[in-house]
Formats: structure tokens, C-alpha cells, sequence
């Protein structure tokens, strides 16, 4: 049994669906928000398709979200799924995880409030820069962006089997690996 994490689609069709191709199989996928608008800082993606995206995350049970900043009523409408929480926590495994988009607080802030709920892991997305490391004791997971990386690759993130991969979706293989 696997989780999946992406994040900060923007609208982006084809590597966000080519991400959920290769999540396949996953338990359940978490979207860690900013699904649909590029947004006011952001160039609009090179396969801008919110509506086509929209159509397919509808009906979708196996994905649930975390609100991100651009994110919207609207999203919630055409998606008709439930984009309203600003944090979720997550057990699997006997693993607990923060879930949250980040642009509210700081990394430092997200790891106190981790360690306040009982979490072993914080996840979060925002900076469209992925990360894999162990901070004060927590492990900080930012999968990237599926669709406007700032660090150079698309990318999404899996756990299973007591570890967390971040995968490169363009070139299909495994950045780097975390064993909990």
C-alpha cells in the first residue's frame, strides 16, 4: 500500500495527469494545493488546461486536498470535491503526517506544529521546490510542483513500505529516497 503527494498543479494538464498515471495503485493521492489558477506570479503553464484537469479529478475518491492560496470556491464547484481544508493529518502506516500548502507559515512553524500534533512527518507545497530531509526530528517533505517547478524537474513524492521517494515525472525515475 502506497500514498502519493502532489502539488501545485495550476491547471497544468499533462504532467499532472502523467503524475497520477504513475501514482496508480496509491491508497490514496494527496493534493497539497493550488490546483486550478496558474496565479498572479506564475507564467501560465505550457499545458494550461484548468477545465480539462477539472474533469478529471471530478468524481476522483481516491485524491483529497489541502486548500493552497490560489485555490478558490470555484475549484471546489467544477471539481466537486472538497478543497476547503487549510491542513489535514493523515495516519498510515502507524505514520502520522501534517498536511498542509505552507504559505502561512514558516518551515520552522510547520515542523513545531508537527511535533505538537504527534506527527512524524511534515508535507507541504507552495514553493514549487522539492524537499526531502530530516529537521528537529521531522521529517519535511515538499514534493514540488507537477507543472512549474522552480528547481528544474516536475516532480511528486510517494510513501510506502516505511520510505518517502521524490520522483522526476518527465524522466520517470527516482530523485532521491528517505527511509523512516
Amino acid at each position: 500500500m502506497k500514498l502519493g503527494f502532489i502539488s501545485d498543479t495550476h491547471g497544468g494538464f499533462e504532467n499532472t495527469v502523467q503524475a497520477l498515471s504513475l501514482l496508480e495503485g496509491s491508497e490514496h493521492i494527496y493534493h497539497l494545493g493550488d490546483v486550478l489558477y496558474h496565479g498572479p506570479r506564475n507564467d501560465l503553464p505550457k499545458t494550461y488546461n484548468p477545465k480539462k484537469l477539472a474533469e478529471i479529478l471530478r468524481g476522483r475518491t481516491d485524491i483529497h486536498y489541502v486548500r493552497g492560496n490560489c485555490d478558490a470556491d470555484v475549484d471546489e464547484t467544477v471539481t466537486e470535491q472538497n478543497i476547503s481544508h487549510k491542513s489535514r493529518i493523515v495516519s498510515f502506516d502507524n505514520i502520522k503526517f501534517y498536511l498542509v500548502h505552507g504559505y502561512e507559515e514558516t518551515e520552522e512553524q510547520r515542523i513545531e506544529k508537527a511535533k505538537e500534533l504527534g506527527c512524524q512527518v511534515v508535507v507541504s507545497g507552495h514553493t514549487h521546490v522539492k524537499v526531502l530531509e530530516e529537521k528537529h526530528g521531522i521529517i519535511v517533505l515538499n514534493p514540488g510542483s507537477t507543472t512549474i517547478p522552480k528547481d528544474g524537474s516536475s516532480s511528486f513524492a510517494v510513501y510506502e513500505n516505511g520510505q518517502i521517494e521524490l520522483w522526476d515525472i518527465e524522466s520517470k525515475s527516482q530523485i532521491k529516497v528517505l527511509k523512516l
